[in-house]
């Protein structure tokens, strides 16, 4: 049975959230959206925030995760992430990470997967 793109990324996005959970991250907020990005989840890693993407991966693909995220995705992820924190009351620590999902559930977390000045 195929799955439209959507159902695939929510799933992916659901296990790699439970994940996190599961690996000691708190839950702040999930798919916050601008005009200009979005984050899939935004997690607190001790006393840091941590702006994570989610990506599906399909059987056979292979990678990091951070292979698919383009320059131009980032700068939203940035963007994203700039508009979250101009909201909050103090100026945390941030990394961004990347989760791949596969298919068969298997989960490749790439923590600090690239910097905002990057």
């Amino acid at each position: 049975m195929t799955h439209a793109p959507h159902d695939t990324g929510r799933a992916a996005e659901e296990r790699a959230h439970a994940y996190l959970i599961e690996q000691g991250l708190r839950p702040l907020t999930r798919n916050f959206r601008i005009r200009r990005g979005e984050i899939d989840l935004i997690m607190a890693d001790n006393d840091e925030v941590v702006f994570v993407e989610v990506r599906a991966r399909e059987r056979g693909q292979f990678g990091d995760g951070i292979d698919s995220i383009t320059r131009s995705k980032q700068r939203r992820l940035v963007a994203a992430a700039a508009a979250w924190l101009q909201r909050q009351t103090a100026e945390p620590a941030t990394r961004f990470d990347v989760v791949a999902v596969t298919p068969d559930g298997s989960m490749e977390w790439v923590r600090d997967a690239f910097r905002a000045d990057d």
